[in-house]
């Protein structure tokens, strides 16, 4: 091992830049990846030490104590500079002409990547695993709490790196990356909206039923006569709402004695026996509750027509000799 003014350690790459964007040397392809363009001094110490390839390094800013880790696209910048995407720069706090740590590393090959969207419209593209997966190709590597910026139809999306596995750093170069996507930051679930409580099938059928069934209406029929002959006046017909009340008052009425009953009664009551409901002198009365109601049907019977009596032998005579 040796060790040089630059920080060279045998087979190790350690070194600090100046980082300025890709925008001072006009290469905007660079924003798209993960690469950096380093000065040819850097080349000359990379190529006689024994590193792995493809070169990967390792970006620390001491001052914020942010760590990523990076490509390598050229080796053309001015010497003590490193000309870095905007979006790298961005992850690790770094402004124009801020010193960075180069170190050279070697990364395990990933098999599982992690990732979440700032925004959902990232979603709404046609096919975003397609254009993730045209995006990583620029990619050399990828790094657990970075955010990597995707550009797509003039618009710049900006996805999380959550988990990696099987490190905080894998290298995606030629490797099979399971990618799964967690859901974006600005996503919000709907609200499920309260669903009415519907009766149950049991009670519909009960409704159904009670409602079909036809209500009981008493004497509501037409009156008919034993003999065949037709009623002097036909009985009105008795809602079954009012039937009740309709029997309530003609019971009242029935119960109330007239004024002619209840002297009569006075008059016929015999000593010696106990009447329940009776007038104040609470005498019995000859008659019994069975002739009055016949006595006040009689009374309200309407007058009966007299039909003509059948007389035998009333015709005519006619002799057999004519």
């Amino acid at each position: 091992m040796f060790f040089d003014g630059y920080g060279y350690h045998g087979t190790s790459f350690e070194q600090t830049y100046r980082c300025f964007p890709a925008s001072f040397i006009e290469k905007p392809q660079i924003e798209s990846g993960d690469k950096i363009i380093m000065p040819p001094s850097a080349l000359d110490r990379l190529a006689s030490l024994h590193i792995d390839y493809p070169m990967l390094f390792e970006l620390r800013n001491d001052a914020a104590e942010r760590i990523s880790h990076c490509g390598v696209l050229e080796f053309i910048a001015e010497e003590g500079m490193i000309y870095m995407p905007y979006w790298m720069m961005e992850n690790m706090l770094l402004q124009e002409g801020d010193i960075v740590r180069v170190k050279n590393m070697t990364l395990p090959k990933g098999t599982y990547v992690k990732l979440q969207p700032h925004t959902k419209d990232f979603l709404d593209i046609s096919n975003p695993k397609a254009i993730l997966e045209t995006t990583l190709r620029n990619f050399s590597c990828l790094t657990t709490g970075d955010s990597i910026m995707v550009a797509y139809n003039n618009k710049k999306y900006y996805i999380d790196i959550i988990e990696t596995k099987p490190a905080n750093a894998i290298s995606i170069i030629e490797t099979d990356c399971e990618v799964d996507f967690a859901p974006p930051l600005d996503y919000k679930e709907p609200e499920r909206p309260i669903a009415p409580v519907l009766p149950s099938k049991a009670t519909q059928v009960e409704d159904a039923s009670a409602e079909a069934e036809p209500k009981f209406s008493p004497f509501t029929g037409v009156g008919r006569r034993l003999d065949g002959k037709t009623l002097l006046h036909q009985p009105q017909p008795i809602s079954s709402s009012g039937a009740k009340d309709k029997r309530l008052d003609a019971a009242t009425r029935n119960a109330q004695p007239s004024a002619g009953s209840s002297s009569q009664s006075n008059t016929r009551q015999t000593q010696g026996k106990l009447v329940f409901g009776s007038n104040v002198n609470r005498t019995t009365s000859k008659e019994t509750p069975k002739k009055e109601a016949a006595k006040e049907s009689k009374q309200e019977q309407p007058p009966k027509t007299e039909e003509p009596k059948f007389q035998p032998f009333s015709g005519k005579k006619y002799s057999l000799r004519g």
